[in-house]
């Protein structure tokens, strides 16, 4: 049987992981949650919460997977816990789960890059249209996960840490050259102020709840694609640097995200910034507008690049997600890599069917179900990304219990000290100890019981 594989260097594990955490919700939801939040305020809540709660998290991730070199499950049981590996198991569920809806969305930005490649600007008027015609988005969706099934069956670091970096220093360009042109457009620096001038009074309870859910969730943290890559990782390596580095990108690539929309926004809308909503409706209804009034030449240009660019924040993710699956056939079947690709390609685009007649084509699926106390029925795609929601909490909770009470600190804290010299004296010890500990047990048990409560049950606490 070959060798499972590693990354190479720290580079190449460092941009697959930020790889991991970069994507779809980065471009188009990060930059409306911080307009709402009140701008540089919600930023800068954020940013605590991403080191005070999700470097933890990453970090005992990271760990655990080194530690023991095997897939979510495995990792538990190889630490001499098998009753805890059903954490994994969740973990690895939570990854199937999300893949299967992601990757059909990514097929719709990927056939945005084509339309907007044709200088069909039109699209986003049709986008009703063009989500309930299947077989079109099935190809695409099809295309995408084959995409991501071939950078997989390369292997560690002959595929995954290849693509890496090659898409990752692709994205961050992609960003950097819209923006700059963004800048250039009039009402550029409405659009920048709306983004970014801080309104205190908007920072409240909802809005720090909803800066410490955003945190989690923008890392990938939870399902166990952190202890999967952190069992490529070399013993030589800083796990603690490697994690802020991360951290660092992840944010990094949200925060320019929005320096880049926003501007676009403002020139599409004459400098105002009322009534404008985020997510999937400005991406694919409102922004091919904007292209088309660039002109034929540079819409298509920017248009396409654009979608490019999404299409390539969605790869990095697509790829994370289908390694944690077949990491753990590979590991606990000592599967062929190739055949674990394919054998968990097809199962996740099959499960993935509901999510794509579940937006207009089906009425049952697009209907799917009516929680308690709700006016309208919940699609199958939104549901499954809700139910995936509360799995990553779940898993990020007791990963965090686990490290600190199971398997106990002090373990964790030799890990952490391999590469890391000085990591016993150093501040950063103390840090973990009283994070794990404590904080990060308390604020993800709480969010977890918030969102269970107001995403299935409609009670809003903090309102």
């Amino acid at each position: 049987m070959a060798a499972r594989g590693n990354f190479s260097n720290r580079l190449g594990f460092i941009l697959a992981a930020a790889g991991s955490a970069v994507g779809l919700g980065n471009i188009w939801k990060f930059p409306f949650e911080v307009e709402a939040g009140g701008g540089a305020a919600f930023v800068v809540v954020y940013l605590i919460f991403c080191f005070t709660l999700c470097f933890p998290v990453l970090v005992t991730e990271i760990a655990i997977g080194r530690k023991t070199e095997k897939n979510p499950a495995g990792a538990f049981v190889a630490l001499g816990f098998p009753k805890w590996k059903y954490l994994g198991v969740l973990g690895i569920i939570s990854g199937i789960i999300i893949l299967s809806f992601y990757n059909v969305v990514a097929g719709w930005a990927f056939g945005y890059f084509i339309e907007m490649a044709q200088g069909n600007f039109d699209i986003g008027n049709q986008f009703s249209d063009y989500i309930t015609n299947i077989w079109r988005i099935a190809v695409y969706a099809i295309l995408f996960m084959g995409a991501t099934a071939l950078i997989v069956s390369k292997g560690v670091s002959g595929g995954i840490e290849k693509a890496a970096k090659i898409l990752m220093p692709t994205l961050i360009l992609m960003i950097l050259g819209i923006l700059a042109y963004s800048f250039t457009l009039p009402n550029a620096m409405t659009g920048i102020k709306y983004y970014l001038v801080p309104e205190f009074s908007e920072l409240n309870l909802r809005v720090v709840g909803g800066a410490l859910r955003q945190a989690f969730f923008s890392l990938s943290l939870g399902m166990g694609a952190l202890i999967t890559y952190g069992s490529y990782l070399s013993k030589k390596e800083n796990i603690v640097s490697s994690a802020a580095s991360i951290t660092l990108f992840d944010v990094g690539i949200a925060f320019f995200a929005g320096l880049m929309l926003f501007p676009l926004v403002a020139y599409s809308t004459g400098g105002d910034m009322s009534n404008i909503q985020g997510g999937a409706g400005l991406i694919f209804v409102t922004l091919p507008g904007v292209f088309e009034s660039l002109g034929p030449v540079l819409g298509i240009v920017i248009g396409s690049l654009f979608f490019l660019l999404l299409s390539f924040a969605a790869l990095t993710s697509t790829v994370s997600l289908l390694e944690v699956p077949v990491s753990y056939i590979v590991d606990e079947y000592k599967a062929n890599r190739n055949t674990a690709v394919i054998i968990m390609a097809v199962i996740i685009f099959i499960a993935g069917i509901p999510s794509l007649l579940g937006n207009g084509y089906s009425d049952m699926l697009t209907n799917f179900i009516t929680y308690v106390g709700a006016d309208n029925p919940t699609d199958f795609m939104t549901f499954l990304g809700q139910l995936a929601d509360i799995f990553l909490l779940l898993g990020g909770f007791l990963i965090v219990t686990f490290a600190a009470y199971v398997w106990k600190k002090a373990n964790l804290h030799e890990e952490l000290a391999q590469g890391h010299e000085g990591y016993h004296q150093s501040w950063v010890k103390t840090f973990i100890n009283i994070t794990v500990s404590y904080l990060c047990p308390a604020l993800l048990g709480m969010l977890f019981v918030l969102v269970v409560l107001n995403n299935f049950f409609g009670i809003d606490i903090i309102n």
